[in-house]
């Protein structure tokens, strides 16, 4: 299997495969597996491969106080309805299931009903440490945010007390990120004076220095060497919960060149809307409310989707997944629920502040 789900399956090897028999297995041959495999769950299996049932520590000691002996078949003591997740499930969403089921290791299944991943408690509440890289473009003027931005790189100005930038640095470093490149041109050097090589924050900072701008996109041509994994890309003014982890992971599995995070953005008509045919009236909508996806400015993106790009020319992202899909490159869009804020107005600094402030008040 090469598919990784967004709350990585198996990082301490395989162990699902060990923890493998089949139904006609006895109750020794199951209480050696749970003594090698430590994992207190046993995953049985019929004879095509699909997940038959579990069987747990508490069901072999019960079946050996209803009288069952060693050689005994575990056939009457296999738990038929186990519950089970898809590989697409998120590691959030894993971990809500497992505390309203009061369970500590959930089997992963895909279509065929063949076991491909088993989620362990202990696993999934431990952050998985990521190699690969996160580009944060931070080089942009920010003449919107004017005069905020007349003696200050907007990456720098501060919410609830800190950079905008250092929020999103630590929320990456939470999820196991802990390399950094950033994309600089105005006022890059005070970015660099601030962050420094990132050993403050105990990760490794690397700055890619644009002479000129180079949008969105064009600054990852400057990336030496190139990447030699797929990485995550992000505009360094926006703030959001999104689990960027769980955006490498979807990318994956959709064997993607270039993924873009996405959001719902609603807007609705002020005026009552009048369906026509020709001169015909036929039908009428009150304030109707359209739904589009929007670009949220989070990406993952391969290695090769950098083969497109030009050196020192500019490129912003919508215009290299265009490119992408002229080559027949398979670009998706990653849809997102999370909270998430373009720091791109005055109004949307002030927002910023007052959202942080409230989140830290109430965390304490």
């Amino acid at each position: 299997m090469n598919e990784n789900t967004s709350s990585e399956i198996g990082e301490k090897g395989k162990h699902w495969m060990d923890a493998c028999l089949p139904l006609n297995a006895t109750m020794q041959e199951a209480i050696g597996n749970l003594d090698k495999t430590a994992v207190r769950i046993i995953l049985i299996l019929n004879e095509d491969g699909q997940l038959h049932g579990t069987v747990s520590d508490g069901d072999i000691r019960r079946g050996l106080l209803r009288g069952l002996d060693l050689n005994s078949s575990i056939e009457s003591i296999v738990h038929r309805t186990p519950l089970v997740i898809p590989p697409a499930m998120g590691r959030d969403a894993v971990m809500q299931l497992m505390v309203a089921n009061k369970v500590q290791q959930i089997p992963v299944i895909n279509e065929k009903q063949e076991v491909v991943g088993l989620h362990l408690w202990d696993e999934i509440t431990t952050t998985p440490a990521r190699s690969n890289l996160m580009v944060i473009m931070a080089g942009g003027m920010g003449t919107r945010l004017l005069p905020h931005t007349e003696n200050c790189p907007k990456p720098l100005l501060p919410v609830a007390g800190k950079p905008m930038l250092e929020h999103i640095i630590e929320r990456a470093k939470q999820q196991g990120f802990t390399r950094f490149v950033l994309a600089i041109h105005y006022l890059g050097h005070m970015i660099e004076e601030y962050f420094g090589n990132g050993s403050r924050l105990n990760i490794q900072i690397e700055y890619l220095r644009e002479n000129e701008p180079l949008g969105t996109a064009g600054a990852l041509k400057l990336l030496q060497p190139t990447p030699d994994s797929p990485f995550v890309v992000t505009n360094g003014d926006v703030l959001t919960d999104i689990h960027y982890g769980e955006l490498l992971d979807f990318h994956l599995r959709h064997s993607a060149v270039a993924t873009m995070a996405v959001r719902v953005h609603e807007w609705q008509h002020p005026f009552g809307v009048v369906q026509t045919q020709g001169v015909d009236i036929v039908g009428f909508e009150e304030k109707p409310i359209a739904r589009t996806h929007i670009n949220a400015g989070v990406y993952a993106l391969d290695p090769q989707a950098l083969e497109v790009l030009d050196a020192e020319r500019r490129c912003d992202m919508p215009t290299l997944f265009e490119r992408l899909q002229k080559l027949k490159q398979r670009t998706v869009a990653y849809p997102m629920h999370e909270p998430w804020l373009d720091v791109g107005r005055p109004l949307d600094l002030q927002r910023a502040n007052n959202d942080f402030s409230t989140t830290l008040k109430d965390a304490n």
